[in-house]
């Protein structure tokens, strides 16, 4: 019988800054968090207030440590070099549309980045931490950037790079990443991008929230309800 885990990811993007909002590619760049960026920032920590966290790791780049500072989790953040933001070398601070406009139908996920890292080397950065993570229990914080965090979330379900060109992030986004708690050998994407300053979107992701939405789900689908621990 495979072990149950109880690790569960909290996957934050940081907040917004000024190169997010005209959408320049920002990699090794360090770009401060707009005052509207810390006011998301600020948003996060109401969200996960209650949540105990056993380990709180961020990317070394400050737009994420700063995100890290203002959530206010209740654990002491560590610095993991694996979730910085992909290098995008020669394309540092180009817009995707002026690439393309010198190549053709260019994307990152497939092509990578001149001087920078491909396609192979960002998988396995994140394969590799992937494997750490999993070797913990609890709720784990990451606080990460868009590209890196989209790729993050297409591997932790085991599927190819690629894919992630079909996710998004919004900035100071949430995304909590799991296990199927009645196969718990699968890995799921248990909520991704909520984005609590959204105005279309509005929904708590506190521990009794997903707690409530878990049990709506399971008695739905007329499965048996499991023991839900979040705390």
């Amino acid at each position: 019988m495979n072990k149950i885990s109880t690790l569960r990811i909290y996957m934050v993007r940081h907040g917004q800054t000024e190169w997010s909002i005209s959408s320049r590619h920002t990699g090794r760049t360090e770009v401060a968090l707009t005052a509207h960026g810390e006011e998301e920032a600020r948003g996060l920590a109401p969200l996960l207030a209650d949540i105990n966290f056993s380990k709180v790791l961020t990317s070394p780049r400050q737009r994420a440590r700063r995100t890290c500072d203002l959530a206010e989790l209740n654990g002491d953040p560590e610095t993991e070099t694996d979730l910085a933001e992909w290098d995008y070398g020669a394309y540092e601070a180009l817009h995707s549309v002026d690439i393309r406009s010198e190549l053709p139908g260019w994307s990152i996920f497939r092509d990578g980045c001149p001087h920078g890292e491909m396609p192979d080397q960002v998988m396995e950065r994140a394969d590799r931490l992937i494997a750490r993570l999993r070797r913990l229990e609890g709720n784990v914080a990451l606080f990460t950037h868009g590209q890196f965090g989209c790729v993050l979330g297409a591997r932790w379900i085991g599927l190819p790079l690629i894919a992630a060109q079909h996710f998004l992030l919004g900035t100071a986004s949430i995304s909590i990443l799991g296990y199927d708690p009645h196969h718990p050998e699968i890995s799921v994407i248990e909520e991704w991008n909520f984005v609590s300053h959204a105005t279309t979107y509005h929904r708590p992701v506190g521990p009794e929230a997903m707690k409530r939405r878990a049990l709506e789900r399971w008695e739905n689908e007329g499965g048996e309800i499991p023991n839900l621990t979040l705390k």
